[in-house]
Formats: structure tokens, sequence, C-alpha cells
């Protein structure tokens, strides 16, 4: 048995080792607020433990990252990304959401689900092959911060610090499945424009009932292009505003809508088709965060289907939006916990998590 091949069977001890602290780090992470724009905290506690393991860090901001030792810029390189930044907990919390605590199994607390546990189970994955020599590739291990806000301060601030990446695997709970596609996001600020008057008489323009015209075309448009693993291009309304008081045509009337779009089109196409159905008002927030897919005959795709997994497409938007390399999203935990209320992890799912993604990585062929 040659060193590759001793090297593709698990080294059980080490896993064990790595997931015990991974979990250990992840119980240490949750206490400490890390809300978008505020993960100064939780990114100390990371780069100290990865420092404690004998890892150089680089930091930027709020952003952690590192190289495994035997760096070697002629081989291509792998991003392992996940973030450590949490939404704000909800008023549905039946326990204290910074309260990091075991029963049966499940590890509540904000932040354990989406997306602590691929967060550690990463970065117990890199650590595990740090020290190899003989690897075919680089891996670049990145805890990165404002991925809830699609925040311009986190991974997408580091991404020149890597050099070229051949592809990344993005750490969002999928149950260890392969989400080879995501939609992307592009959110519009409308506005409806009339014009004022008394309520008591039949004057003004009411801009309220312009606007529910309008609203009623983003509920039923379907755009003709459908993705064949992400579906059709979805549009939601989900802010309104208008009126100054109850005796008062309203001359304004201004909505949010959420658009998530597909590989079908690019963000700039499908708001070129919106503003030509449309008489209102648009601002576009971004059209940075585009929909991603990766190829089902890219070589993680083949190893993670070799291992059992499934592929699917994914409905929500990570850090792949603004990459611009082939990427896999794929961790532990489950995307319908993500943003609940008693958010959880099961402790096998990290310890699942890391054991796959190792065996993943053992068995990429370039």
């Amino acid at each position: 048995m040659n060193t590759q091949e001793q090297h593709s069977l698990l080294n059980e001890d080490k896993l064990i080792d790595q997931s015990i602290k991974a979990i250990e780090l992840l119980k240490e992470l949750i206490p400490i607020p890390s809300f978008s724009k505020e993960e100064g905290k939780t990114a100390d506690l990371i780069q100290k433990f990865i420092e404690a393991n004998g890892i150089a860090t680089h930091r930027r901001l709020n952003n952690i990252w590192c190289f495994n030792k035997y760096f070697d810029e002629t081989k291509p390189s792998i991003l392992l990304n996940s973030h450590h930044d949490t939404v704000k907990p909800n008023n549905g919390y039946t326990f204290n959401p910074f309260d990091a605590f075991v029963l049966d199994d499940k590890l509540f607390g904000l932040g354990s689900n989406d997306a602590g546990g691929a967060l550690v189970s990463l970065l117990a994955s890199f650590v595990y092959f740090y020290e190899r020599n003989d690897l075919k590739y680089n891996l670049i291990y990145a805890a990165t911060a404002e991925e809830e806000i699609s925040g311009r301060n986190g991974v997408e601030l580091i991404l020149p610090e890597f050099g070229e990446i051949e592809f990344g695997i993005v750490g969002e709970p999928t149950q260890m499945h392969l989400a080879v596609a995501e939609k992307g996001l592009m959110v519009l600020d409308c506005i409806v424009y009339g014009k004022s008057g008394h309520a008591a008489r039949d004057e003004g323009e009411n801009a309220i009932y312009k606007a529910l015209k309008i609203i009623n075309w983003f509920q039923t448009f379907q755009f003709p292009q459908i993705s064949e693993t992400l579906g059709s291009v979805k549009m939601t309304v989900t802010i309104i505003q208008a009126g100054s008081q109850h005796n008062v045509v309203p001359d304004t009337c201004s909505f949010t809508v959420d658009i998530r779009t597909t590989d079908a089109y690019t963000n700039l196409e499908i708001l070129n088709i919106i503003k030509s159905h449309v008489d209102c008002e648009i601002a576009p927030r971004s059209l940075r965060l585009n929909s991603s897919a990766i190829s089902l005959n890219h070589p993680i795709v083949k190893a993670g289907i070799d291992l059992g997994r499934n592929t699917y497409g994914s409905p929500t938007s990570s850090d792949q939006a603004v990459m611009n390399f082939p990427s896999l999203k794929m961790g532990p935990g489950d995307s319908a916990r993500s943003h609940t209320a008693d958010e959880f992890i099961y402790l096998n799912e990290i310890n699942e998590g890391i054991e796959l993604y190792i065996k993943l990585l053992n068995e990429i062929i370039f």
C-alpha cells in the first residue's frame, strides 16, 4: 500500500479528536453574540483556536483564514468556507439563545445550525489535513463575516487574498447533501406615485390602488425560462408602506420585492424584464448576488455522489453568490432549522459532517 492509499483510510483516533474539539469550539462560540457586522469576538475565538493548533492565521476585519502547511502554488487550491455571523434571535425562543446546552444529542443555541455546525466541521477537516505533505491540492480555510446580510466586508473582501481557486465548498446546513445550484437574490425598492386629495371628496389619485395592480403583476407573472435545477424565478412582495392619515388620499406607495433568481437569467436580465412590464420607480439594492451552479461532472460532485449523497438545487442564497469559481454548498444540519426559535444541531450531524468532508477531500481526483 503506497502513501496515498494509506492516507485514503481514515485515521479514526484523529477523526474522533477533531470531532470533540469541533463540538467544544461550537459550544464556546454560541454564547458570544455575533450578529452581522458585530462578529469581532467570535473572530477572536476562532483565530485563537486555529493558532492553538500551531497554524498561522490571517485576518482582515472579522474574517479569518489560513493555508495548509505545505501550500504549493503549482497545485490547485480548494476553499473551505463558512460564516460565523448570525441573525438576531426571534421572539419565539423558549430559552436563552446564547445558552449552549446539550439535550437528547441536540446542541441548542443561536447559530448552532446556521452555520456553526458547518463552520467547525470544515475547520476540523482542514486541521485533519493540515500536516499532510502529499496532498494533490492546497486547502484554504476561511471563517467569514456578514453572510447573513450579504455584506461586502465578508468573504467577498478577502477572496483576492487567496489567488486562483479551483473550487470551493461552502458550509451551510444541507444535511450533507450536495446543493449543486442555488438561487441568487435581488431586492427591489419600488415607488408608485399618485396625487393627494381629501378622502371625503372624489379627488386625487390613490397611489395604493395603482400599486395594487403592480403588486398583482409581481404575484402572478411567470418568467418563461425554467432552470433545470432551480425551477422558476420567485418574486415576493414583502414590505408595503403608504399613507399619512385616514382622511388623505396617499400620493405615494412604496413596496419591497424579494426576488430569488435562477441560473436561467442574470439579475440584470430579470430587472430589465420587470421594467418592461411595470410602471413605477424601481431601485435594485444590488445586482451582484447572482445565482450559481456547478456541473454534475465536476470532480467534487462526482466524489459526493460516489459517497451516496444526493444533488439538489437550493432555494436559499449564500456566499456562493459572490464567488467567481465553481462552488458546492454542503454542510451538517438542516436548512429548515435556520433562523428558527430554539435552533439546534444534532451532535451526530457534526460528527458525520467531519467524516464526510474528509472522505470527500480524499476522493477528489483532478
